[in-house]
């Protein structure tokens, strides 16, 4: 136990509640002089006292113990995880709709010289056939792509291309 820190953190207590060491000893029926010891950390309250401290200030014994309240401390902690949790959650929407955004563009693309190869009737040659129905498929893998891209799938696939990856590793 740091001594020093709970008394630091009891001075800290007393100064929130806008209240003197005298008017805080009257609370705890001790003198203002035992508060100064608590507050400079030369001595500790009794267990009885530690107990009837907490429950004034409302915390936990081991917050007072420990010097420090844990809820803030966690809850900065808690807000730090969820921010990064956002960031990356934005980066990975971010992702998928770039591939999505190309994926549409190819399929665009592929439908278009399709159309325009069975407009001037160059899909009836062997080459023009071939180079349409493969616009044609190259179209209708896009469009595959991008459904699989917008639905649940494709955690369960990531989470799949996860789990290989690390066991190549």
């Amino acid at each position: 136990m740091d001594l020093k820190k709970i008394g630091s953190f009891f001075k800290l207590l007393r100064q929130e509640k806008g209240l003197t060491q005298e008017q805080l000893a009257e609370q705890f029926n001790v003198s203002n002089r035992t508060v100064s010891r608590w507050e400079t950390g030369r001595n500790m309250p009794d267990i009885g006292v530690l107990i009837e401290i907490a429950d004034f200030y409302n915390l936990d014994i081991r917050e007072l113990l420990d010097g420090e309240r844990k809820n803030e401390k966690m809850d900065k902690d808690l807000e730090e995880v969820a921010l990064k949790v956002a960031d990356y959650d934005s980066e990975e929407k971010k992702t998928v709709l770039k591939k999505l955004h190309c994926f549409s563009w190819i399929g665009a693309i592929c439908s278009f010289i399709f159309l325009i190869l069975d407009a001037i009737e160059y899909i009836h040659s062997d080459i023009g056939k071939n180079i349409a129905y493969f616009c044609l498929g190259l179209a209708y893998a896009m469009l595959i792509l991008g459904i699989i891209l917008t639905s649940k799938y494709i955690y369960k696939i990531r989470e799949f291309k996860m789990k290989i990856l690390k066991w190549n590793k």
